[in-house]
């Protein structure tokens, strides 16, 4: 009888969760369509929660602005091919740039 219990109990749970999931999803996807390729935030975003009433401009994130504070239109997330001697001259950058960077580096080339 125990068993039964768990079972349902746990069936709620999934239920419960893969339907916060899926709205979740479908309010995302409104949101992310409204809010950058028409240059306006949609009523939820700017705390409006069913006042459709005001559309305020919103103001995108500074990673979403170029130079100029135009809105950046392309891919954001831009992966380029480099050779392990300079991803290795990077790292080494990085690592004397650091605070707590003594001035030597255990080579073992």
């Amino acid at each position: 009888m125990l068993h039964l219990l768990y079972i349902l109990a746990f069936t709620v749970l999934a239920l419960i969760a893969v339907s916060n999931l899926i709205r979740n999803l479908i309010v995302f996807s409104v949101e992310g369509d409204g809010v950058y390729s028409r240059g306006q935030s949609s009523s939820y975003a700017n705390g409006n929660h069913g006042s459709g009433s005001r559309m305020a401009r919103s103001v995108p994130h500074p990673e979403f602005l170029d130079s100029t504070g135009k809105i950046i239109k392309d891919p954001l997330l831009v992966m380029r091919s480099i050779d392990v001697q300079d991803a290795r001259a990077h790292l080494d950058a990085l690592y004397e740039a650091s605070p707590g960077y003594s001035g030597e580096i255990d080579k073992e080339n």
